[in-house]
């Protein structure tokens, strides 16, 4: 039970950062879905957005969280 505990706990940390990250995401230069690297086209009725560099960012953050995750809870 003690490790089921601390796992919510974890989980519950994480999402208070996500959340104040994203509340302040306007105010960043450099905001998730905007990043240098995210390939956007647009022409006249058609319009393609790729976020490149956001999908990297977002796979190192989940690969460090879920290594700690691993690491803390065997």
């Amino acid at each position: 039970m003690v490790e089921i505990g601390k796992g919510i706990i974890f989980i519950g940390i994480v999402i208070v950062i996500i959340g104040i990250i994203l509340s302040f995401s306007d105010k960043l230069p450099f905001a998730l879905g905007r990043l240098p690297g995210d390939i956007v086209y647009k022409k006249e009725n058609t319009s393609f957005y790729f976020p490149i560099t956001t999908s990297i960012i977002i796979s190192i953050v989940l690969s460090f969280l879920l290594y700690l995750f691993g690491k803390f809870f065997r």
